[in-house]
């Protein structure tokens, strides 16, 4: 049987789950991540959870078709509803924006879901400072970021540990106030928002991300420019601050590794 291939962007998220991890895949899909995991030996168990009936029969079906319904149960639920508490030591998410992310986190800790768990592996298609801010203000330590771009969509991939299981990393340590190459001082609010790891080990699909961002507020700019409101005037003012310490943050990376 021909085991199953995964895009580039599950690749790099399944390389961050530790060997022989019991592993939650949360908004499985086709639970293509689990029949990987299991398949490659990384995990010895999984979870495949998934909220929609369609990508539920889709992942029933992955599951069966790779003969691995013994060591993969796929359930039917709401985010990290469908675990029982210690039941897995890794949860991978995927695919999702920042903030659903650290909602669905957020309401799973609350019932205890989190419990046991040494590794967060996650994928946010967008809004990637908010789940910084949240595993920061729930006793995550982020220990690696990476970046790709596939098809076209830049994605980043935040692994995390909870503090004291973080090869002895604080929080404290990651967003200390830091000074960049050419002088420029990054605040702990840059680094949630550009990524303390990122930043550190810059690329060219990074330098590219942020030269959109830099042209996407710059479009904003445009549209407040026709507004003579006092509030469009302090946006703007936000806006323009903004697109400088973006600008300043990528002049100051070592040009060889853009």
């Amino acid at each position: 049987m021909n085991k199953v291939k995964l895009s580039d962007r599950l690749q790099l998220l399944l390389d961050q789950v530790p060997e022989g991890s019991r592993l939650a895949d949360i908004g499985s899909d086709h639970a293509l991540l689990p029949v990987a995991a299991v398949e490659s030996g990384k995990a010895v168990s999984a979870i495949a959870g998934e909220v929609n009936q369609g990508p539920y029969e889709a992942a029933l079906k992955g599951v069966a078709e790779a003969g691995l319904g013994k060591q993969i149960a796929v359930r039917r639920g709401d985010g990290l509803e469908v675990l029982e508490p210690g039941e897995a030591d890794c949860i991978t998410i995927a695919g999702m924006g920042g903030s659903l992310i650290a909602a669905i986190l957020g309401r799973g800790q609350a019932l205890g879901k989190l419990e046991g768990v040494k590794t967060l592996a996650l994928q946010p298609n967008v809004g990637e400072d908010i789940l910084r801010r949240w595993l920061l203000n729930n006793g995550w330590v982020v220990t690696a970021e990476h970046i790709l771009e596939e098809d076209g969509k830049i994605y980043e991939v935040l692994t995390a540990y909870p503090e004291g299981d973080a090869f002895g990393l604080t929080n404290e340590q990651l967003y200390l106030e830091r000074v960049l190459p050419g002088g420029v001082i990054c605040s702990p609010d840059m680094l949630l928002q550009m990524g303390p790891w990122l930043l550190e080990k810059p690329n060219a699909v990074f330098a590219a991300k942020w030269q959109g961002e830099i042209a996407k507020l710059e479009g904003i700019l445009g549209s407040l420019s026709r507004s003579e409101l006092d509030s469009a005037e302090e946006k703007r003012s936000k806006i323009r601050a903004q697109i400088k310490k973006i600008s300043e943050v990528l002049e100051c990376l070592p040009k060889d590794k853009l």
